[in-house]
């Protein structure tokens, strides 16, 4: 039985599951998208996306907690440049996103062994998938508010009379 255990071994040792993990999110970090395996790309959404939190603006407020972060960020990634990649541009991208750093879609099964495929993408840097999605206003409401939401100042329109007006004043 198998209770408790949330580790995909993924067939592997300890070390080589470690390195291969480090690597994938080195390339994912670099690329921001990958084609694997359902099974890695599960496995590595578990392991980079609290990486990703780590190298966050709001945790790194003082000097002592953002070296403190990247050094953590290091120790898994085991690759400087990625680290420098992930604490500038990623994590200035995902700063107003609360979780959910990393998207999976999967792609059908792979000719040579038929394994199921996929890809792993940051959510952020897909410019086609969120184009036609306007960007949602985050509002928390509070419970003792009674559902009363703020209304936005009415604005007048303008009927044709007056804007023909106002034309020929100019």
């Amino acid at each position: 039985m198998r209770h408790g255990k949330k580790v995909n071994h993924l067939g592997r040792k300890t070390a080589h599951r470690k390195a291969m993990l480090a690597n994938m999110a080195c390339s994912l970090i670099e690329h921001k998208r990958i084609n694997t395996t359902v099974a890695k790309a599960k496995a590595l959404k578990q392991f980079v996306e609290p990486l990703i939190t780590k190298s966050k603006a709001e945790n790194n407020q003082s000097v002592e907690k953002g070296t403190h972060n990247r050094r953590i960020v290091f120790k898994n990634l085991r690759d400087k440049y990625a680290v420098t990649e992930l604490f500038s541009v990623v994590a200035e991208k995902v700063a107003d996103r609360p979780g959910g750093y990393t998207r999976i879609i999967k792609l059908g099964n792979r000719l040579g062994d038929n394994a199921d495929m996929a890809m792993i993408e940051l959510v952020d840097f897909n410019e086609l998938y969120n184009a036609g999605k306007p960007k949602k206003k985050s509002t928390r409401r509070s419970r003792r508010s009674g559902g009363k939401a703020e209304t936005a100042p009415v604005v007048e329109a303008q009927t044709d009379a007056e804007v023909k007006a106002d034309d020929s004043e100019e």
